[in-house]
């Protein structure tokens, strides 16, 4: 049974390019379009990870992650940020919030890849 990830960015050309990097490797994508749409994904079925951007529209992605880590089913689900925001402060505050790994936009498939199989148990 393959992976299923949840990607969470305001940004389409964003989506896509994660969802092409996950597919070739294997994974199944849901994606949304910001916070607020992303919790209504979250609807009881499994995921193994979720990949959220921070500066999006409705929800930003840490209020995103705070609401995530309330819902039983999604408590240990790993979450990695993919942001263009590199302040210290903000990553403190993601990682207080329950997020596992940054990855800072622009990014190399690769190094996203590498995140997510290291989070993603077998």
């Amino acid at each position: 049974m393959s992976k299923t990830i949840l990607i969470v960015d305001d940004s389409f050309s964003l989506r896509q390019t994660v969802a092409i990097a996950l597919k070739s490797t294997g994974y199944e994508v849901v994606e949304a379009v910001d916070g607020k749409d992303a919790l209504t994904k979250l609807d009881g079925r499994k995921f193994n990870l979720i990949i959220s951007d921070v500066n999006m529209p409705n929800m930003d992605g840490i209020t995103f992650v705070k609401a995530a880590k309330q819902l039983p089913n999604y408590k240990f689900t790993p979450i990695i940020m993919l942001t263009t925001e590199a302040d210290e402060t903000k990553k403190a505050e993601g990682k207080a919030a329950g997020v596992r790994a940054w990855v800072i936009k622009p990014f190399q498939p690769p190094i996203l890849l590498d995140a997510v199989a290291k989070l993603i148990l077998p």
